[in-house]
C-alpha cells in the first residue's frame, strides 16, 4: 500500500463524515475537482502545500490527518498479519539404520539420528 493511497483515503473518509461534497472541498481548498479526486484515488501525491489547503478546508490540523494516516496504515498492516501463528514441535529420533547421504552411505556409524517434525 503506498502513502499516497492511505493519505487519499483518509481525506476521502473524513470528506465524507463532514457531509461534504467533492466540489465542494475543491473550491474550499482551491484546487480542481478532477485532481482532488485523484488525491483521494491516491493516483496523485501532493504537495506540502496542497495536503495543507484541503487540511484546512477540512478544518484539520497537519498532525491529525498523520495520525489518521498512520492509524490506517498500522491497521492496514495488522490485518495481513497471520491471526495465529502455529509452531511444530522438533523430537530427535535414533534410527538403526544409517541414512545415506549420496553414492557414499554413512556404513560406520551403527546409529543416525533424524530431526521429526
Amino acid at each position: 500500500m503506498l502513502l499516497r493511497q492511505v493519505i487519499g483515503s483518509v481525506f476521502r473518509r473524513l470528506r465524507r463524515e463532514r457531509g461534504i461534497t467533492l466540489r465542494e472541498l475543491a473550491e474550499l481548498a482551491q484546487v480542481s475537482v478532477p485532481y482532488l479526486s485523484e488525491i483521494e484515488r491516491g493516483r496523485k501525491e501532493p504537495s506540502s502545500e496542497i495536503l495543507a489547503a484541503i487540511c484546512r478546508a477540512l478544518d484539520l490540523q497537519l498532525t491529525d490527518l498523520l495520525a489518521e494516516v498512520q492509524f490506517d496504515l498500522t491497521t492496514a498492516v495488522r490485518s495481513t498479519l497471520p491471526v495465529h501463528l502455529q509452531t511444530a514441535a522438533i523430537r530427535v529420533e535414533q534410527r538403526t539404520q544409517p541414512i545415506p547421504s549420496g553414492p557414499r552411505a554413512f556404513t560406520n556409524s551403527p546409529t543416525a539420528y533424524a530431526l521429526v517434525a
